[in-house]
């Protein structure tokens, strides 16, 4: 199967005007924990599940456990936000097809003291070598999540080791975004989230966003059907409608149409077919 192919190709023949499931059916889908902590789930499922009688329980978990997860044929749709290990995953066979689905972006978010005086910079490597420098407190979730992931990237580019000071300024939750969040609140910490799961966040006290804005930066997320020839216990017609339905003009449109405190939080960005 070709990267190439996205599921609007795939699944173009599939139409949504009734349903043709049985109210009973239902899917897994392995999920990355921002679409779930910012409430896109409870917008989209009721609209999807009232089209097709297909009832999709999410397990949100960070985006390397969610594809250690589908690996282990624990689902039967992955949507996460780690374009490369997506890739990955579907050249190993464990997925069908992966397509763009829809964006947002990260940013770092810190105390109105801002220790490291990183506040209104649009150059994140910048930033991130100031609160280096500075020895400032930054929480990291460090746990193979997509965001974890582009930030051990971004420290990467910045040159900077911070796991070298580990449990110094770097603290690893280990945890999810909220937990870190909170964990990072409480000790004045700068925190990297993405920008749906901050703006939904309820717990802000005087921290606000301090570094926006740099083109790396940007957040894509992807949905990619479970291989039945890995996973032959995939519902595959329903796990196929549903992310076909995801990138179909309704589904992008829904995604849309989301929005927290007048505030959309993802961009669709199926390719059209």
């Amino acid at each position: 199967m070709k990267l190439s192919h996205t599921l609007g190709a795939t699944f173009a023949a599939l139409t949504f005007a009734s349903s043709t499931f049985a109210a009973d059916q239902s899917i897994i889908v392995q999920s990355t924990t921002s679409t779930a902590n910012s409430g896109l789930y409870d917008h989209l499922l009721p609209l999807f599940e009232d089209k097709t009688g297909i009832q999709v329980n999410v397990v949100a978990v960070g985006t390397g456990q969610a594809i250690k997860n589908a690996q282990n044929c624990d689902g039967d749709v992955l949507l996460v936000h780690a374009k490369a290990a997506e890739e990955k995953f579907v050249e190993a066979g464990f997925g069908t097809a992966r397509t763009d689905l829809m964006y947002n972006d990260f940013v770092i978010v810190g105390p109105e003291a801002d220790p490291a005086g990183v506040a209104g910079l649009s150059d994140v490597q910048a930033a991130l070598s100031k609160i280096s420098d500075a020895g400032a407190l930054f929480a990291s979730r460090g746990d193979d999540s997509g965001t974890h992931k582009k930030e051990v990237s971004l420290w990467a580019d910045a040159g900077v080791n911070p796991t070298s000071a580990s449990g110094e300024w770097y603290r690893e939750t280990g945890s999810g975004m909220g937990a870190t969040l909170n964990a990072g609140i409480g000790m004045g910490a700068y925190v990297m989230t993405d920008r749906a799961t901050w703006i939904s966040f309820g717990n802000k006290q005087d921290y606000t966003i301090k570094v926006e804005g740099d083109d790396d930066l940007f957040n894509q997320y992807g949905v990619i059907p479970v291989n039945p020839a890995q996973c032959p216990s995939v519902n595959v017609e329903a796990a196929q409608t549903f992310a076909a339905w995801l990138v179909s003009e309704e589904g992008q449109d829904a995604i849309a149409a989301y929005e927290v405190s007048d505030q959309q939080l993802f961009f669709p960005n199926a390719p059209k077919n």
